[in-house]
């Protein structure tokens, strides 16, 4: 089956630390044109920061979500499927394995990529969903396992420079924020963490170019809907939205004081990111403050629309 035009409908997959996602789409008048967009909290990348392998159980839950996806990938119809898997299967000894498991289920392997190429597929998908914006544009992806810094053109869609950093939310939650709510001596070992990241990022990235600063990803719109005070998680109210600094850092604090029982509670929260979205949070301020930005424009779009659109 094919979409309009006779154009073929297209399956992108993303497969990252904390979750994976689907996209169907086919070509529309402007771009993509979404048929099934659905995301699993599967966090394949659960302790791998400290064994480094992905674990038996890890490995199932994604196996679990991957059946239900070539089911809804088959009932669409699509030609062309691409998974792509990013950080933590890049850092896992046993790859090959959760490789196999892929090929059984989908019929194709995921392309394990770099974060260079994971951040100019960010960069594209960022760039398709907000038309408009200046130029240049600093993109910021903040994943589980790792963050990606892209520099580029809107105008043209190409990458200027960019720097995928080893330091994400379910990493950084792993690594330092281990109470509930963290303590602010974990709290402060997280922003040295971050900054030594940011800084190195920052010898391939020249941030201060920014025209324009844009945040992609759950950690990013999850922040943006508590800012907004939304009643319920609305991607149309969240998508294009501008979120002051001030407004940043006062929704970090919120989160880190709280409790996973409380956070929880926020209704725009998914239960999979209850327990990482305090290290998220940090790491788009400290991002923030690196850059010299006091807006950060949320995008629904990201990775998972560049993916889909490498196929068209």
């Amino acid at each position: 089956m094919s979409g309009a035009g006779n154009e073929p409908r297209v399956a992108g997959i993303d497969c990252g630390t904390n979750s994976i996602r689907l996209l169907v789409a086919e070509p529309g008048e402007s771009g993509l044109l979404d048929l099934h967009r659905e995301m699993r909290v599967v966090r394949l990348g659960e302790a791998v920061d400290e064994t480094g392998r992905l674990s038996a159980a890890a490995i199932e839950r994604t196996r679990v979500a991957l059946l239900d996806y070539a089911d809804i990938i088959k009932g669409f119809g699509v030609e062309r499927v691409r998974m792509v898997a990013t950080s933590a299967a890049r850092d896992a000894a046993n790859f090959g394995e959760f490789s196999d498991m892929v090929h059984e289920i989908l019929g194709t392997e995921p392309e394990l990529i770099s974060g260079l190429e994971e951040a100019s597929l960010s960069f594209i998908g960022a760039v398709a969903g907000l038309p408009g914006v200046r130029d240049p544009l600093l993109v910021a992806d903040i994943g589980g396992g790792s963050t990606e810094l892209v520099l580029g053109s809107p105008a043209s869609g190409q990458v200027i420079a960019a720097h995928s950093m080893n330091v994400g939310c379910v990493r950084m939650t792993e690594r330092h924020l281990h109470d509930d709510p963290p303590t602010q001596r974990q709290i402060q070992a997280t922003v040295a963490d971050l900054g030594t990241a940011v800084q190195a990022a920052g010898r391939d990235v020249p941030v201060a170019q920014a025209a324009a600063f844009v945040g992609v990803a759950g950690t990013v719109t999850t922040i943006a809907a508590i800012a907004l005070e939304l009643p319920r998680y609305d991607a149309e109210a969240i998508h294009g939205s501008v979120i002051s600094y001030d407004s940043v850092v006062a929704v970090s604090k919120r989160l880190l004081s709280m409790t996973h029982a409380q956070r929880a509670s926020l209704p725009v929260m998914h239960p999979g990111r209850v327990d990482v979205i305090g290290a998220g949070a940090l790491i788009l301020r400290t991002v923030m403050e690196f850059a010299g930005v006091d807006e950060v424009i949320a995008s629904e779009h990201d990775i998972l629309d560049g993916i889909a659109m490498s196929l068209l």
